[in-house]
């Protein structure tokens, strides 16, 4: 994910000024990346024309990609805090539950346990906002509900200006028809049912009404007085909408999943927290689920992980000592402290990406500087070269290249409709198929190559004739045989379209690869009459080569141009690679 921050910002966060240069080598020291310098004003320019950007803001926007699991990195606040402790002006913040005993109340009902079953909550007493800080707030929730949340899917976030509610809260479930609110923004009260309505002709919101509109009940949050705070995962109610004069905060996430519930609610507390009065503290709540346990929330679990510094020296190719590795871990907001070879690691709630020692040890090499790692021969009696078939792939590559075709690389996952359909071949069982596919363009891995180049011809029809093109990829079949039951196939698989099929210039291509491989007509390979349905009758042939089929070629049949939109005759040649580079005879 990329993060934008105001760069005037980020540097009054940070407490100093640097050059963009400057600030480039520090975010490549950290680990991330500062991917470009624009501003709103020239992202328009180039978006829309300079008419349309004409008098926009032009202060100067830094977007830093940080890695994915990296939620604590995706706002301000949090990027900043980091890269201050990295940079040594601060410590790793101690965060802290005041009180450390609930006052506040909220209970689960178990008419959520089919719908969205976990809750957690929290708040944050006497916030400063800025108009900075608040558009941060915001932006975080967003960036958490698409990452972490996928898409709200798997997370909801409410936020509410707590001083206009009153506990204890209750979430439950209740049916659309009864459940009436006035939400986020609108100006009048409306059923469940009713805002389903609204929000599905709503761009922005009506993907999320797909997520719990099938239910037979809808996820509620109310006060003790019935307010509505939230109708999780779609929308918060009007009357505790937070503004930039809120001074607490009450934060409610509702989840599938109970771990990244957890892990959003703390993220949100690490970034935030520090606009407390009482920096860095926040105020429990006892959650009672529906068999009458209590917990309380949230539940700041920093752990302890113990790694042994001949592991990370060996893993990341250092020779440090473990005071050394304690002092660079400091600097990824880490504490750490020696005992003998052993460092004993606190990991606090912002760095929900330490999963295993490795990852400690990765935050060694971060801080140590992977530039400043030795470079050494490995300790071994073999020399590492490339896989005979990747090797020769290259090869031949280039041999095609020098042939007139341009070089394509397509999606390696297509639809079956792509694979067999459109290229009138029956489904021969042969496909992997993905179980839960996120597009109906992406369910199988192909098993043939054509499709990928049969799209790219449609998708640049614009381009001048002849159009040659061809890709040397792997196709993917099922093979009870291997280990997965599954295995690769390495294809080599180009097209030929022009006015005219062109079929005498696929046969040529043949003829130039089975020359470069050392393969001579008609001892070495022969063509045999075929009907495949993909190809024209009487225009096509398969590849034989020492009693094996190899391959086939011919004009591809009119009602196949068709299916992929194509008006112009073209001709193709598809070769087992994999199985014919095990025929080669040196």
């Amino acid at each position: 994910p990329t993060v934008t921050v105001a760069r005037e910002d980020l540097y009054r966060e940070l407490g100093v000024t640097m050059t963009d240069q400057e600030f480039e080598d520090l975010c490549f020291e950290y680990g991330i990346e500062l991917d470009d310098i624009t501003s709103e004003k020239e992202i328009v320019r180039k978006e829309k024309g300079e008419e349309a950007a004409r008098g926009l803001d032009e202060t100067i926007l830094y977007k830093i990609e940080v890695a994915a699991n990296r939620y604590d990195l995706l706002c301000l606040e949090g990027l900043a805090q980091s890269l201050r402790v990295f940079l040594g002006r601060d410590e790793t913040p101690q965060f802290r539950l005041l009180p450390t005993i609930p006052t506040e109340v909220a209970t689960i009902t178990s008419a959520t346990q089919g719908v969205r079953p976990y809750f957690v909550c929290a708040i944050l007493r006497d916030l400063h906002f800025t108009p900075t800080s608040y558009k941060s707030f915001i932006d975080l929730q967003d960036k958490l509900h698409q990452n972490i949340g996928r898409k709200r899917t798997l997370v909801a976030i409410g936020t509410h200006d707590y001083d206009t509610i009153r506990g204890p809260f209750t979430y439950t479930a209740q049916a659309p028809a009864e459940i009436k609110f006035k939400a986020l923004n609108q100006t009048e009260e409306y059923t469940a049912e009713q805002l389903f309505e609204i929000y599905r002709k709503d761009n922005r919101m009506k993907k999320y009404v797909a997520i719990i509109e099938n239910s037979p009940v809808t996820p509620i949050i109310y006060d003790s007085q019935g307010i509505v705070l939230s109708m999780p995962p779609i929308i918060n109610g009007d009357h505790s909408k937070i503004t930039l004069n809120t001074k607490n905060v009450f934060i409610d996430i509702t989840a599938c999943d109970l771990t990244k519930a957890h892990v959003t609610l703390h993220t949100i507390i690490a970034a935030f927290s520090q606009y407390c009065t009482d920096k860095f503290t926040v105020e429990p709540v006892k959650v009672i689920d529906p068999e009458g346990r209590e917990h309380v929330c949230p539940r700041m679990d920093e752990r302890d992980v113990e790694v042994d510094i001949n592991y990370v020296n060996k893993l990341i190719g250092t020779n440090l000592s473990p005071d050394k590795a304690c002092s660079l871990l400091n600097k990824m907001s880490l504490k750490s402290t020696e005992e003998g070879n052993k460092i004993k690691v606190r990991v606090p709630i912002t760095r929900t990406d330490i999963l295993h020692p490795c990852d400690i040890a990765e935050d060694v090499g971060i801080a140590y500087g992977y530039n400043n790692i030795e470079k050494r021969v490995p300790q071994v009696t073999t020399i590492a070269k490339q896989q005979p078939l990747n090797h020769l792939s290259d090869l031949l590559r280039a041999e095609v290249a020098q042939a007139g075709f341009i070089e394509v690389l397509t999606f390696a996952l297509v639809s079956f409709e792509e694979n067999y359909d459109n290229l009138r071949r029956e489904r021969d069982g042969l496909a992997v198929e993905i179980s839960n596919p996120k597009t109906l363009e992406f369910q199988i891995p192909r098993t043939t190559l054509l499709p990928g180049l049969l799209k790219t011809l449609s998708s640049n029809k614009k381009f001048p004739l002849p159009i040659k093109i061809f890709e040397l990829s792997d196709a993917v079949v099922k093979d009870e045989n291997a280990g997965n039951g599954t295995r690769n196939v390495r294809m080599l698989s180009a097209l030929h379209s022009n006015t005219s099929a062109g079929f005498e210039v696929v046969h040529g291509l043949l003829d130039i690869v089975m020359e470069k491989l050392g393969f001579s007509f008609p001892e070495d390979y022969h063509l045999v009459p075929c009907e495949d349905p993909t190809f024209f009758p009487g225009r096509q042939a398969q590849i034989f080569s020492h009693g094996k089929k190899v391959g086939i070629m011919g004009i591809i049949h009119p009602e196949v141009l068709k299916n992929f939109v194509l008006k112009y005759p073209v001709s193709a040649l598809e070769i087992d690679f994999e199985l014919l580079s095990t025929l080669i005879r040196i």
